[in-house]
């Protein structure tokens, strides 16, 4: 297996070289330019931050690639899918609220912003692929119609993963609300029946014939479903839900499958920013105090290498002792020196497996789990 390169700066700058200069050298001397951007769509992939959470990235990081791309004559977009809980971004509307409020918008970036599955998150294309859990992925039709995929991810812990980067960022960032649910959920939707108002739209949408009324309250046939998530989609009271009860192995493994059909026949370039390294998802409505001190910015052609770089570095930093890290180090009687013999995601998150992320994106070929790792300055 070839050895990929990663790249990275630190977040040290001296008087009249900024961050984002910095940003800007990183990803030339990663390779960007070798990239043919002229007259190509160019969709960067990025969460515009879950309102209450102060975690996400700042725009003014996704401008200095936006404008780089245009210099290169390419058709630039920012954009993410809907989210699959009920939150800030779970339909377009909401989505570019919360964007806008966020600061990611046309005025500032200089470029657009599209919600890639569509206003209620059913614009999909299905993506064939030969992946162990997934055959045909279901992911945001303005990120399958895209030419390139540039993906810029805030590394963090996660609940269900581990950790969250650039496969995170891609693969179930890029699912759409159906997409979503093939790989957080096992089996197939429910009802709530309480929140049901008997609208009638989700028997409208299933091609299947698996919903009916029953005291006009929805009811799914198990039997009869297929699991597409569209009928969760078009509820307009969030009555449709996910189970949520996948394995945390195999919900690692889905979104390496889904990452290979979002950059399947697809340029693409990844840039991760190990700061701000909360213990959970950005899609909560609060962020918890970071769990080490921020590291820098990585890039590279490989997300695979990429991830597997920016948890190692996470575990060579010393633990904030105040933070849930600290919490969990205390409890199992280590000090957190960062000497990397502790996996810090693995103690913040024993029940998940980062690694099987990193295991599948190998199995898929996007992606190698040998890296260089070279500093730019």
């Amino acid at each position: 297996m070839e050895t990929s390169k990663v790249y990275y700066t630190t977040f040290r700058t001296e008087v009249g070289r900024s961050v984002l200069d910095k940003l800007k050298k990183l990803v030339l001397e990663a390779g960007f330019d070798e990239i043919d951007f002229k007259n190509k769509f160019t969709a960067v992939k990025i969460h515009f931050g879950e309102p209450g959470n102060l975690a996400y990235l700042r725009p003014n990081y996704a401008k200095v690639i936006a404008d780089l791309v245009k210099e290169r004559d390419g058709k630039v977009f920012l954009t993410d899918c809907n989210t699959l809980y009920v939150g800030g971004r779970k339909h377009a509307l909401e989505h570019l609220d919360s964007a806008y409020t966020n600061g990611y918008n046309p005025f500032t970036l200089g470029c657009h912003v599209l919600i890639a599955d569509g206003l209620k998150g059913t614009d999909e294309a299905l993506i064939p692929i030969d992946g162990e859990f997934v055959k045909e992925a279901k992911i945001g039709r303005a990120l399958a119609d895209a030419d390139i995929i540039i993906s810029m991810n805030h590394f963090k812990g996660h609940e269900s993963t581990g950790m969250g980067g650039a496969l995170k960022n891609i693969g179930m960032g890029g699912g759409s609300r159906a997409g979503k649910m093939e790989m957080h959920n096992s089996g197939k939707p429910g009802v709530h029946q309480e929140l049901c108002i008997s609208c009638g739209a989700c028997r409208k949408n299933c091609a299947h014939g698996a919903i009916s009324f029953v005291e006009k309250k929805a009811q799914i046939d198990r039997e009869v479903c297929v699991g597409c998530g569209r009928c969760i989609g078009v509820c307009p009271v969030d009555a449709i839900h996910t189970f949520w009860d996948e394995a945390n192995d195999v919900l690692n493994k889905k979104i390496a499958e889904y990452t290979a059909a979002v950059l399947k026949d697809k340029e693409h370039f990844h840039i991760s920013f190990v700061m701000d390294v909360s213990p959970n998802c950005d899609c909560h409505s609060e962020n918890d105090m970071p769990i080490v001190p921020d590291v820098g910015i990585f890039a590279s052609k490989d997300p695979v290498a990429l991830d597997l770089c920016c948890t190692e570095m996470v575990n060579r930093q010393k633990a904030n002792k105040d933070s849930a890290l600290g919490d969990v180090l205390e409890e199992n009687h280590c000090d957190g020196c960062g000497c990397g013999s502790c996996d810090y995601i693995q103690m913040l998150h024993p029940t998940t497996n980062w690694k099987a992320a990193i295991e599948q994106g190998v199995k898929m070929k996007i992606g190698s789990d040998k890296y260089e790792l070279i500093e730019i300055k």
